[in-house]
């Protein structure tokens, strides 16, 4: 691996810095959105999943207890 001179490499890293597309702020609170939204909805599936598990498990053990 060839050393570089330390401001070539800064000048480097300016360069592809520039390339990034930065989002905007409604793009960033959109998303931001979206992620609460999904996280609730996968939140309550699974708490509605492990009810109906420990209820059919309740069932079947008190059947057989």
């Amino acid at each position: 691996m060839a050393i570089s001179n330390p401001i070539q490499f800064i000048q480097q890293v300016r360069a592809e810095v520039s390339k990034v597309v930065w989002p905007t702020r409604r793009e960033v609170v959109l998303t931001t959105v979206m992620v609460f939204i999904m996280a609730s909805l996968a939140a309550v599936f699974f708490a509605l999943v492990d009810l109906g598990i420990r209820g059919g498990l309740q069932l079947l053990l008190g059947y057989f207890g």
